[in-house]
This record gives C-alpha cells, sequence and structure tokens, in this order.
C-alpha cells in the first residue's frame, strides 16, 4: 500500500492540482514542529497560532475554487435553460437528447466539484488527527470552535454549501422535465414526485447526501453492519464492478444471515425444559444456548480467511455444518444424550458465515446499493432473533414417527434442519459466485470483512461535519489556551525552505504512531497485531459492546427458567415475551436512526444509553419485596431497548474509528467486534450455568450481578476518556 499523501496525489483532478489541500507541506510542518519543539526554538503556543494560520489559508484556497468553480457551473446551466426555453416554441427530438446529455455533462462536472470537497476534507481530517497524536492537544476540537460559527470563518460558507444544493437541484429538475413531461402543460411541481432514473443524478443526489451528512434511519441501519465505502473518494461512480454483483446471490447471503438468527434463538424457549429431559439440571441450559457461540470464536475465523477466495463453498459448508448439527440436536432426545446435544449446537456455530455475508456486500454490491444491502443484513438479523422465538411458540405439540420423537424440544432442530436443506438447494440452483478481483484491483485499498475504515462520505466540504467522522463531536476549546503574542519571525516560517528531498520522500513512507502510517502498510496478520492497531477509544468501545452483547445474552438465555421459577411461565408465554423483545430492534433503530440522532450528538446518546442499560439491570434484581411480572417485563424492556440503542451508535462510532489496517484481510475491525460479542455471549452463557450451581433461588441476582459491574466498568471508561473520545 502507498502512503496517503501519494493516494491523495493520484486521485487528484489534474487541471486542479493547485487548489488541493497540501497536504505534503503540512505533514513536514508537522515534523518540523516536532524537532524544533525538542530543541527549545519554538514553544507549543506558537505552534498552534503557527499551524492554524496554515490551515487558514489552506481552507480559504479551497473555498474560494469551489466557489469560483459554482459560478462556472451557475453559468453553464443558465445557457442550457435559453436553449431550453427556445425549444419549447420548436421541439426537437434530436435537440432534446443532446441538451439533456448537455445537463448530464454539467452533473458529471459537479460530481468532479463534488468529489474535490470530499477529498479536501479527509486530507484535512487526517493533518487535524496527525497533529493531534504528535502533540498530544485536542487542538481539532479548538480549531472547529473557534473557526465553525466565526462570521469571518471561511468553514461557515462551505457548511452551508447552499450554491452546491442549488445546482444539483437545478439540473435534476431540468432533466426531469425533459425526460418526463415532454409535450405536457403541468408542471413537474404539480405531479406526485417520481424517482428519475438517471445515473447522474443519483451520482450527484449521493455525493450530496455524503456532503451533509444526513442522517436517517437506512443509514444508520446500515452503519450497524459495519460495511462501508473507503476512506478516501474516488471520482467513478462505481468502484465495485457490476459484473460482479448478483441479485438472487445477495438475497442468499441475507437468507443465510436470516435462517441463522433464526437458528441462535428458536431453541432459547425450550432449552431449560431439553436439558432436565436429558437428566441435566434447567441451568445447563446457558451451556446448550452458549455452545453455539463458543464455536462461533473459531469459525468466524477461518470463514473470514475462506471468503479471500470463495463466497460460494463457504456458505455450502455452513449448510452443512448446520444442516448437521439441527439433525444431531433433534436426535439427543431419543439419544438420552446430553453430549450429542451439545455436539449439535457446536455443529450450528462451526457454520456460522457471518463474516462471509459481511464480506459479499463489502466486495460484490455496488456503491450505490450498497447502504440499502448493509441495512438488509441487519435487518434480516433482528427479524430472524425475533421469529426464532415465535417459531418455538408455535411448535407446542407431540408425535412419534417410527423410533423419532417429535415435540417442542426436538421440533426446533428438525425445522431448521428441513430449513437448511432447502437453502442449500437454492444456494447451489442460484448462487453465482463473482469473479475475483484482478492483481491490479488487490493492490487497492479495499473494505472486507464487516469492517470499516473512517469514512469521508459523511464529512461536508470543510472540516465541520467530518469531525463526526473522527468521533470529535464535542467541540471543547483548547484548556488554557490564549492567543499569544505576534511573533513576526515565526510567521516568516511558512516561507522558509522545507526539508530536502530526501528526507520529504523519507517522511512520505514516516510510520510513526500516526493513523497515516496506516494507509501506509498492509492489513494486519495475526489477532494480536490486530489488537495493537486499537487505540484507547476503539478499546473503549470495544468494551461498550461486551458489555451490552453480555446483558443482554443473561436475559436471553435465562429466561425461561427465571420465569418459569417465579412465574410458572409456560414455552409459549416465554415464546412470545422473546419474539416481542425482537420485535423492537427496527421501530427503535427508526426512532434513533431518523430523529434522536439528529436532535443529539452520538456521545451524548452513547452515554445516556449505558446508564438507561444500568437502571434495567439495577431494577431487574430482586431484593426483598416479591418478584412481580410487571417488574420483570418492565426492566428487561428498559435493559434490552436500551442496549439496541447502545448498539446502534456504540457501532456508528466504531466505524469511524477503526484504524484503516483494520479495513481489509482477515483479522479486520468486523471479526474483531464479531468475536468481542460472541465472547460475551459464551462468557454470560457460562455464568448462567455455573450460577446454577447456588440453586435457581440465587440465580437471577447472580447472574445480574457480573452485568451491573461491567456496565459501571463502561460507564466509567466512557467517562474516563470523554473528551478524548468525542
Amino acid at each position: 500500500m502507498v502512503a496517503f499523501g501519494k493516494k491523495l496525489k493520484e486521485r487528484q483532478i489534474q487541471e486542479w492540482q493547485g487548489y488541493y489541500i497540501n497536504y505534503k507541506l503540512m505533514k513536514k510542518r508537522v515534523k518540523q514542529y516536532g524537532h524544533q519543539i525538542e530543541v527549545g526554538t519554538l514553544d507549543r503556543r506558537h505552534v498552534l497560532k503557527d499551524f492554524s494560520r496554515m490551515l487558514d489559508c489552506q481552507i480559504e484556497k479551497i473555498v474560494l475554487f469551489l466557489l469560483e468553480q459554482q459560478g462556472l457551473l451557475a453559468g453553464r446551466i443558465a445557457k442550457l435553460n435559453e436553449d431550453q426555453d427556445a425549444l419549447q416554441q420548436e421541439p426537437d427530438i434530436a435537440k432534446l437528447s443532446q441538451l439533456r446529455e448537455n445537463y448530464r455533462d454539467v452533473g458529471r462536472d459537479l460530481l468532479k466539484l463534488l468529489f474535490f470537497v470530499e477529498i479536501n476534507a479527509v486530507g484535512l481530517r487526517k493533518i487535524l488527527k496527525k497533529f493531534d497524536k504528535r502533540f498530544g492537544y485536542r487542538f481539532t476540537d479548538y480549531y472547529v470552535k473557534t473557526r465553525a460559527n466565526h462570521p469571518y470563518s471561511q468553514l461557515q460558507q462551505v457548511f452551508k454549501h447552499v450554491g452546491l444544493g442549488a445546482v444539483v437541484g437545478a439540473i435534476s429538475r431540468n432533466l426531469h422535465e425533459l425526460q418526463e413531461h415532454q409535450g405536457s402543460f403541468l408542471s413537474i411541481y404539480d405531479q406526485p414526485v417520481l424517482p428519475l432514473q438517471d445515473s447522474v443524478v443519483d451520482a450527484m443526489k449521493a455525493a450530496v447526501d455524503r456532503l451533509s451528512h444526513s442522517t436517517n434511519f437506512l443509514n444508520f441501519l446500515a452503519q450497524h453492519a459495519l460495511i462501508m465505502q473507503e476512506e478516501l473518494p474516488t471520482p467513478t461512480e462505481e468502484i465495485v464492478d457490476d459484473k460482479r454483483y448478483h441479485f438472487m446471490s445477495l438475497i442468499l447471503n441475507l437468507a443465510n444471515t436470516f435462517l441463522y438468527m433464526i437458528n441462535t434463538y428458536i431453541i432459547v424457549p425450550t432449552a431449560d425444559d431439553y436439558s432436565m429431559s436429558l437428566g441435566a439440571p434447567a441451568t445447563v441450559c446457558g451451556i446448550v444456548i452458549g455452545s453455539m457461540a463458543v464455536a462461533q470464536v473459531f469459525s468466524s475465523v477461518y470463514f473470514s480467511a475462506w471468503s479471500n477466495r470463495s463466497y460460494f463453498r463457504p456458505l455450502v459448508f455452513s449448510s452443512i455444518a448446520l444442516l448437521i448439527g439441527n439433525v444431531m440436536y433433534a436426535m439427543a432426545y431419543d439419544s438420552k444424550s446430553i453430549t450429542i446435544l451439545l455436539l449439535g449446537r457446536l455443529f450450528c456455530g462451526l457454520g456460522s458465515a457471518r463474516a462471509v455475508n459481511r464480506r459479499y456486500i463489502s466486495d460484490c454490491v455496488p456503491l450505490k446499493i450498497r447502504m440499502q444491502a448493509s441495512a438488509g443484513f441487519v435487518s434480516a438479523s433482528a427479524l430472524g432473533m425475533a421469529c426464532g422465538p415465535a417459531i418455538a411458540g408455535l411448535l407446542q405439540t407431540e408425535f412419534k414417527i417410527y423410533k423419532f420423537t417429535f415435540n417442542q424440544n426436538t421440533l426446533p432442530g428438525w425445522v431448521m434442519a428441513v430449513g437448511w436443506f432447502f437453502y442449500m438447494i437454492w444456494l447451489c440452483i442460484s448462487f453465482r459466485e463473482p469473479s475475483r478481483p484482478t492483481q491490479e484491483t488487490k493492490a487497492d485499498p479495499q473494505t472486507s470483512d464487516g469492517t470499516t475504515p473512517p469514512c469521508s462520505v459523511y464529512f461536508i466540504g470543510g472540516v465541520i461535519v467530518f469531525l463526526s467522522q473522527s468521533n470529535l463531536v464535542a467541540l471543547i476549546p483548547l484548556a488554557g489556551y490564549h492567543e499569544p503574542a505576534r511573533n513576526d519571525a515565526l510567521e516568516k516560517g511558512l516561507q522558509q525552505p522545507l526539508l530536502p528531498s530526501t528526507e520529504a520522500n523519507q517522511d512520505d513512507e514516516d510510520c510513526g504512531s500516526d493513523d497515516e502510517s496506516d494507509d501506509s502498510r498492509g492489513p494486519a496478520n495475526s489477532i494480536r497485531s490486530a489488537y495493537r492497531l486499537l487505540t484507547p477509544s476503539v478499546k473503549v468501545q470495544l468494551l461498550i459492546y461486551f458489555m451490552l452483547k453480555y446483558a443482554m445474552e443473561i436475559l436471553l438465555s435465562e429466561s425461561s427458567v427465571v420465569t418459569t421459577y417465579y412465574f410458572g411461565w409456560s414455552t409459549s408465554s416465554v415464546a412470545i415475551f422473546l419474539a416481542c423483545l425482537g420485535l423492537t430492534v427496527l421501530p427503535v433503530n427508526i426512532v434513533v436512526g431518523s430523529y434522536i440522532s439528529n436532535m443529539f450528538e452520538d456521545r451524548q446518546i452513547l452515554l445516556a444509553s449505558e446508564i438507561m442499560v444500568f437502571v434495567g439491570i439495577l431494577l431487574s434484581f430482586h431484593i426483598l419485596v416479591p418478584y412481580s411480572v410487571p417488574q420483570y417485563v418492565c426492566s428487561g424492556l428498559i435493559m434490552f431497548v436500551s442496549a439496541e440503542v447502545l448498539e446502534g451508535v456504540n457501532l456508528s462510532l466504531l466505524s469511524r474509528v477503526m484504524s484503516s489496517r483494520l479495513s481489509q484481510g482477515t483479522y479486520n475491525g468486523g471479526l474483531l467486534s464479531t468475536e468481542a460479542g460472541t465472547l460475551a455471549r459464551v462468557v454470560a452463557d457460562a455464568t448462567i450455568t455455573m450460577a446454577g450451581y447456588l440453586g435457581q433461588k440465587t440465580l437471577l441476582n447472580v447472574t445480574l450481578l457480573p452485568s451491573l459491574i461491567i456496565c459501571i466498568t463502561s460507564i466509567l471508561a466512557t467517562c474516563f476518556t470523554y473528551n478524548s473520545l468525542y
């Protein structure tokens, strides 16, 4: 991989080369600052002033060029409008077709301008983050805080980007009018809004959405999958070749996700009864449920590696493993063997192909629909989680065929075995293995299995919104900062000769400890090397992810034991309760993605959600007063919904701060987050089984206590890193 500065230079539009952010100059300047501070020729306050002035000059250069180009585009549109008015008097099909193509040409040039804005935003964020890491400042917070709303700031002009929106609207309106309303006496504004089928308009709208960071439900939901596009934008409309995309193959990937989540949760309402029917305590249900997660810890790694070479074969292997596992799970009843039961669940865990599902979306789905595909992946998981217990509640019957017993304990296994059998047939008939990238394509940075590098697609042309992507949403002034006295010698420093070319070349390849170094090295080749790339902020967010998965698993896995002991609930009642919890996932994400995330900063939602999870856990304890159904249902609902909100916001933040080296390869950020969540489930299920030896009377409080401790730890860790994280 090449250094970020070189990638930035390669992707510049040549005729505009002099107007881009001079990333190389600023990178050298940061290095010079470090040397001058070490030898004592500069103090830090002077460095802050000098670097601020340099950024101001760079941003002003970008903004003035942006305004100039907007004016040129507006002039071209005005001329085309005159041509369109003339054609209204004397319609000519050939000229109308040429006019539409001329509007599209303006749209393509606008896309170049939007790309120009995006790529400069990435460079600005990179250099600010490099400066902060090199000197240990929160300079980015200070810089944006002081420039964001100042009347003379160029950032404010870019933040509004009214001109860009006006140009997009003009092109879209005229293309729509020419394409859909030729010869009509009605205005397009008098008609229902119909989508305009034009690739240029779609690309423009997508680019503006990326710049304006307009949070919506679909966008918010898609981030849960940790599947995003490359950090450094490209001027082309597509990175993924459409020939690699096959709609039915995508559907099969989503179906695999849906069936696997059903398979995970379909046994939860009956796991305790099944364990007792085999002579084991009811609390062994924790091991029965968790054994699938134990196997998933290992399967995630080899599936992630396997997806580097194929998508079809891992999916076939997944189907076979799950088919065998479910048959073993069902046959354990007649064999009277708890060992076969556990082995069946282990086989099911070995078939977890979620790494392949994510990888297919990131590698083979075109950018224009990748967000929808990512949201589909999350929705399929959520619906599977809700359908699993619901299906279990419907299987309340008992009969025997030959020597095989079919009842509420074994039917989940048989039903899922049949489901995977038909899925495998569908897979073999309809799945199309996409062509592998060429060697040249592999050299380019690609997002992969469920990870996402910090993504510029949410940046606005200046610095305001892209700071959200680096999680610096809290605009806190630098403590103790005062404007230093004027220093003419320092201000002339920008005009001094830079480092020799040989040193500059070394600087471009310098790895150091900065984020830019992430772009100049390959992906991690082991779990250990991947862990070393985790920053403190990422570690805190993985801890939060571990906590919420642990709390949710405790709630779900012990629900049948707890409700039977305290309330005498039947399997159907437990299934209805769990299905209702699962059905809250999508509505909660709609509310958060469409409203709450637009009203509050992510850091505020994160902390508030952690506190609400803490409240839900606290209310779940059985202390003194008799334990009632309203207490259990309300506390469980608070805990589950808060954890769902927390998961969405946490993964959204995690996708922005993950090192770009963890965006590819086998040991990537998606694998790390998956392993963190899977380990949480394993530990939670093991806790339930171990607590069962103390008796069902103390099971609830004993299992909730670790949840409470982990939750408090995550809240303290979030507060401790509050300023540096966000």
